[in-house]
């Protein structure tokens, strides 16, 4: 059916805001967009540079400047918001200059890389669906298991098909279903060789440390000396329903409820007593 009111046309189809951390130029980025566009209306706003390891942060440095760009990914034509700052500022802009209307939904991702266990407070691809989150929008992190090589490539030797199924998947089912008001926002993570047919499971956080850091080396403390990182040795070693379990050991989908209540679970008369021991 044809529309001439547009905002009409909005409104018969699910509206998705869909962003990312590794940067609008990421095939992660567009897998997403074009498994999506088959469910709903997609607008994509995204950071202009590459911002993994962002989390959550507003940094007062990013200069806001949204420049619409038109980009052809699989013979179609896109047009995109990139945007100068963080993936939750993306979020941010989209939200509150971009889009005229509340998403149905935010999506994150896909991401280069898994994004499980204690750092997911470092991961810009859950701190985009975080903030979304804390704006009452129904966000989903999506995150594809790749080498630490590839982590902050745009390779195209990494194959998002099926993560980009698995996006659209869950998407249809926050739609349809929403969340229960316990959680704010799902993370999906997705092994390498996983096809369409591979299972998920709900998975919750491991509590174990997923990346040891590597100390810079270098001769003086002047000298330029980012931390790098490597896979820990404990995770091999982690409970049988954890995120990194099911996604290492299982091979399976790891699908984790998330809120932004990050209260210990204690009861507070029994902490207070130990305070004033």
């Amino acid at each position: 059916m044809f529309y001439t009111n547009y905002a009409t046309y909005l409104k018969k189809k699910p509206h998705i805001l869909l962003t990312n951390d590794d940067g609008i130029r990421s095939p992660g980025l567009w897998a997403a967009a074009s498994e999506l566009s088959k469910i709903g209306y997609v607008t994509v706003a995204a950071p202009r540079e590459q911002s993994t390891g962002m989390g959550r942060s507003l940094p007062s440095t990013s200069d806001g400047i949204i420049r619409k760009e038109l980009v052809r990914v699989n013979g179609q034509e896109w047009s995109v918001y990139a945007v100068g700052g963080t993936p939750a500022q993306a979020v941010l802009h989209a939200l509150h200059e971009i889009m005229e209307h509340k998403p149905d939904l935010v999506v994150s991702g896909i991401n280069y890389g898994e994004n499980v266990g204690t750092g997911i407070t470092i991961s810009g691809t859950v701190g985009a669906a975080m903030e979304a989150a804390s704006q009452g929008i129904p966000s989903i992190a999506v995150s594809l298991q790749t080498e630490i090589e590839y982590q902050l490539s745009h390779s195209e030797d990494i194959d998002f098909s099926v993560a980009g199924f698995f996006t659209a998947h869950f998407a249809r089912i926050v739609l349809e279903r929403k969340f229960p008001p316990e959680v704010d926002l799902i993370k999906v993570e997705v092994p390498t060789h996983a096809t369409r047919e591979t299972e998920w499971r709900i998975a919750r956080l491991s509590h174990l440390r997923y990346y040891d850091p590597i100390p810079a080396e270098r001769d003086s403390l002047e000298q330029p000396g980012p931390i790098a990182y490597k896979l820990s040795e404990g995770i091999n070693h982690d409970g049988e329903d954890t995120d990194v379990t099911i996604l290492r050991r299982k091979h399976m989908v790891a699908v984790t409820p998330l809120n932004l209540d990050m209260t210990a679970r204690v009861k507070f008369e029994d902490f207070e007593k130990h305070l004033r021991k």
